[in-house]
């Protein structure tokens, strides 16, 4: 019995002749192929009309196919022309979270949290590359020897990444993370157990009562998806501007602005860094600004607008604690190339930010949020902070996957009395000090 997602290799020498027939076929219709009728067409008439020239092309090759084989090279041909050629059939399984390649003979996928290697490969490097600049040029990005790096976001909102020799020796490497067409909802996170109906609306109450959230968390711990369950309690009246490096967030609000980035054109000019808009968005008058992650000197600027009427703000960083959070925020304002003293510094972050919402992606795959921590205020030079929600992890089961509790602090937020003033009444039995939900 085939496993779902297993995608089966034939030995190599009657691959390497398959692979022989389906380059020559693709020649061939690239040769027959009529531009001017093809740019007249759309959608899934043209595919039709291709698929019949294929289908007349696999007739004249002396070859023998089997009904499977046949739809086989048929598929895989139109792959190469209209889609992303072997990426397609990894992009089409919805169980796939990660699909990392690292050159054009080793892909690896990540489904449901364990790593596994496909046997679908590139023919070289030249193949992937090409299919490389295939994605990027839909986003208006590129690649070459002067800029062998690059961010883009696919057609399905997934976000891509690749880097190209001579920085990447084995050939290019590429990761891809998921963003299915239908994001993950609050409902399937709760199903999934990443946190409780309590921890939900404690975070419902914080965004409708304007507190100012970070997202922290490591690669891979789901702050993006977090980000964007979060944002579904925002009003769809509020104006809201968002700014990411390559934009992934799902904001359903009708009053939503995005912006992108742009990294430097070949001559090494025209960025526009995540200051640059964060600076322009402050004209633009937004009632809360997303940032879809601080990693640089804009930090210094998003603290500035949420201590300056933009209350509500939300952002994500890349942090394992809370406290690793805090430091981090440091770090970031430093690189802005303003000398701030340390206590001016922490008392710019304690007070513009109310709550950190820290993700982890657990040994096994589950992601969980570890810890709901309020920053309450300074206390001589140390940003005081305390938690009102966490996880602990208890152990590793037969499987290999981490299990654990939720568990409520018994601490009451300083801040029930600007939810109230909101309209959020949440019960008291929320914060009693308990187990609330075991893995």
């Amino acid at each position: 019995m085939m496993k779902t997602g297993t995608i089966l290799k034939q030995p190599d020498s009657k691959e390497d002749s398959f692979d022989e027939l389906k380059q020559r076929i693709h020649s061939k219709l690239v040769d027959k192929l009529d531009l001017t009728r093809v740019g007249e067409l759309e959608g899934d008439v043209l595919r039709r009309e291709i698929r019949l020239v294929v289908e007349h092309l696999c007739d004249t090759e002396d070859t023998l196919l089997n009904r499977a084989e046949r739809e086989r090279l048929i598929g895989e041909v139109l792959d190469e022309t209209f889609g992303l050629g072997p990426l397609e059939l990894l992009l089409k399984d919805p169980t796939i979270s990660d699909i990392l390649i690292n050159g054009p003979k080793n892909i690896f996928v990540e489904r449901r949290g364990k790593m596994e290697k496909t046997t679908i490969t590139f023919r070289n490097n030249d193949h992937l590359m090409q299919i490389i600049d295939r994605i990027i040029s839909k986003v208006g990005r590129r690649v070459d020897e002067t800029s062998p790096m690059v961010d883009a976001r696919m057609t399905d909102g997934s976000r891509f990444n690749a880097i190209i020799p001579p920085l990447a020796l084995d050939g290019a490497c590429v990761s891809i993370r998921r963003f299915g067409a239908n994001p993950l909802k609050l409902e399937d996170l709760l199903n999934y157990k990443a946190f409780t109906p309590e921890m939900v609306m404690l975070l419902e109450g914080a965004i409708k009562a304007r507190l100012n959230i970070i997202i922290s968390g490591g690669t891979g711990s789901g702050k993006t998806t977090l980000l964007n369950t979060l944002s579904s309690f925002i009003s769809n009246t509020d104006r809201i501007v968002t700014i990411e490096d390559a934009a992934e967030l799902q904001l359903q609000q009708d009053h939503v602005v995005r912006l992108e980035t742009r990294p430097a054109n070949i001559e090494g000019k025209g960025a526009i860094t995540a200051t640059d808009l964060v600076r322009n968005s402050l004209r633009m008058r937004p009632e809360r600004i997303i940032i879809g992650e601080c990693r640089g000197p804009e930090t210094l600027d998003m603290l500035q607008a949420m201590n300056t009427g933009h209350e509500g703000s939300l952002t994500t960083i890349h942090s394992n604690t809370p406290r690793d959070g805090v430091a981090r925020i440091e770090t970031m304002i430093m690189m802005a190339g303003f000398e701030l003293p340390l206590k001016a510094m922490r008392t710019q972050i304690a007070s513009a930010v109310d709550l950190i919402v820290q993700a982890n992606r657990l040994q096994g795959g589950p992601r969980k949020i570890t810890q709901i921590t309020e920053i309450v205020g300074m206390e001589q030079d140390t940003v005081v902070m305390q938690d009102i929600y966490r996880y602990d992890k208890q152990g590793i089961d037969e499987t290999g996957r981490a299990y654990g509790q939720f568990i409520a602090t018994g601490i009451r937020p300083t801040f029930m009395s600007r939810l109230e003033s909101a309209g959020v009444r949440l019960p008291s039995s929320a914060f009693r000090q308990r187990v609330m939900l075991e893995d």
